[in-house]
């Protein structure tokens, strides 16, 4: 699935980093590919960043860790496009278990080519960024 998304992203014309584990026979801990992308987001050296593991669950929630991370679970092309149009999703987490080829293609593709709305949603976006600087504490980095 990894080799397929790097594909496509760059098909699409964009630059790819492969973060991510290289022998699928041994177990990795997927938090801390996680971290290494969401850091990478949060910290501006890439624009946008694409996990998978089992569920997606477990990748969102660790990417979320992250300040100006917008990591959204996604399982469908509706979902895809909303989490770019009125969320700035920067984070796209992807099931390896639950999503087939041409969904994750429909996946994909429409998460890439959807631009962000803004507007009223930029305002939403905004607050989630203001709650984001009044947290107290570590970052997530620290412990990754």
């Amino acid at each position: 699935m990894k080799a397929k998304v790097l594909e496509m992203v760059r098909a699409l014309g964009h630059d790819c980093e492969d973060f991510g584990a290289d022998n699928e026979s041994e177990s990795v801990d997927y938090p801390d590919f996680a971290c290494k992308v969401a850091g990478e987001v949060s910290d501006g050296g890439i624009d946008r960043g694409i996990l998978i593991c089992g569920t997606g669950i477990g990748m969102c929630i660790a990417a979320n860790k992250f300040r100006r991370v917008r990591a959204a679970k996604v399982d469908d092309s509706l979902n895809a496009e909303m989490s770019r149009r009125h969320n700035d999703a920067n984070v796209l987490c992807l099931s390896a278990d639950l999503i087939g080829e041409e969904s994750l293609e429909r996946i994909v593709d429409v998460w890439i080519r959807t631009e962000f709305e803004g507007g009223r949603h930029a305002r939403r976006v905004d607050k989630i960024s203001q709650v984001e600087s009044q947290q107290n504490g570590s970052e997530p980095s620290d412990f990754c």
